[in-house]
């Protein structure tokens, strides 16, 4: 069975105005004097902005136990400094983010300016195992048309700078001011994708190979496909969901490619639109179906995606827990979703961000 582990970004904030605070170093410095915790959580880009990384996990329950721990460590650790976290992917609230203070992150300032100074957006990033390269780039090609899916179904980034932006996603669009982010053209060989990657970072563009932010990726640590796409999800339960269906599609995407099927040939050009439409409707209007690539009502993209997964998940036994999380999201709604129905119940961005917190606990 392959093991599926999940990095989480959770958000710094005030327990009391829900503003971001740059409380990150001093919340790792808490977490380290914790033994349980020194290899969980790191520091990322923002110091409004605290990661942790699960262990790979075979179980679908172990992994739902293991980031309901983590998020709530976060909290503690948080907590006694004065600030909370909130998985939410982008802040609700304005916020002037700040660069953290190494060498890596001030190269990327230097480099990218201001789209790196906006780089307050958080993610969930997904490893599932492969077995080699050749699988892990053959799994890569042939995940390409489902991931807008599963950016609508974690969409959790609907405000910025304290306005509506109009989208389900806005993390994403964020996300792809990096010049290394998106969709990829079909590789066909291990060959052919370092290759991509060895002339990428020569161009000098790039720092170094870890800075290749590819929907689906190889990743440079650890013998994994990861996949980049997801917001970071307001509950645990949606990451789990999210977990399960990459694991799904890895496996599917193995099977066809030693079947000898060939990837579906949608060029970049519609896998953005794609995205784009993911992006901007989420769960709440119309996809474009992976095969098709013509408009449908978001639930039916959503159990085609099921269906496409189905025997994968059945051989694994996370097929029916997989059906009725969809069919809850679906019904009460994915993070962008929630928010808007908070904000319009309540009129506060302020009260938006207090339930996202208690929400990111549950």
């Amino acid at each position: 069975m392959r093991t599926v582990g999940v990095e989480e970004e959770l958000l710094l904030v005030d327990p009391e105005t829900g503003e971001p605070r740059a409380l990150s170093a001093a919340v790792l410095a808490r977490a380290e004097k914790d033994d349980a915790d020194q290899d969980v959580f790191e520091k990322e880009l923002h110091d409004q902005m605290l990661e942790f990384a699960t262990h790979p996990q075979s179980s679908m329950e172990s992994l739902r136990e293991e980031i309901v721990r983590c998020r709530k460590e976060a909290a503690r650790h948080a907590g006694e400094i004065g600030c909370t976290v909130a998985a939410l992917a982008t802040s609700p609230l304005p916020v002037s983010p700040s660069v953290g203070v190494n060498r890596r992150y001030q190269w990327m300032a230097d480099q990218y300016g201001i789209a790196t100074r906006e780089q307050l957006v958080m993610g969930c990033h997904v490893h599932v195992s492969v077995e080699s390269d050749d699988e892990g780039v053959a799994v890569v090609d042939r995940l390409r048309p489902w991931l807008p899916v599963l950016r609508a179904l974690s969409a959790n980034s609907p405000f910025w700078q304290g306005e509506d932006t109009g989208y389900s996603s806005y993390r994403s669009r964020v996300w792809l001011r990096w010049p290394s982010a998106g969709p990829t053209e079909i590789f066909g060989s291990p060959e052919r994708y370092h290759r991509l990657i060895a002339d990428m970072v020569a161009t000098g563009a790039l720092l170094d190979e870890g800075m290749i932010y590819f929907d689906a990726r190889l990743s440079p640590r650890y013998p994994t496909v990861e996949l980049r796409v997801a917001d970071v999800c307001l509950q645990s339960g949606t990451a789990v969901l999210v977990a399960t269906l990459v694991r799904g599609l890895v496996e599917t995407a193995a099977r066809e490619w030693r079947a000898g099927r060939e990837p579906l040939g949608h060029s970049v050009s519609l896998l953005r639109l794609a995205d784009w439409q993911a992006a901007r409707s989420g769960l709440s209007g119309e996809l474009l179906h992976p095969a098709t690539m013509r408009r449908m009502p978001a639930e039916a993209v959503v159990r085609a995606l099921l269906e496409h997964v189905e025997e994968a998940l059945d051989g694994i036994g996370d097929l029916e827990r997989a059906r009725a999380a969809c069919e809850e999201l679906l019904r009460e709604g994915n993070g962008a979703q929630v928010q808007r129905a908070l904000l319009e119940r309540t009129g506060s961005l302020r009260d938006v961000v207090t339930e996202c917190v208690r929400r990111t606990q549950a």
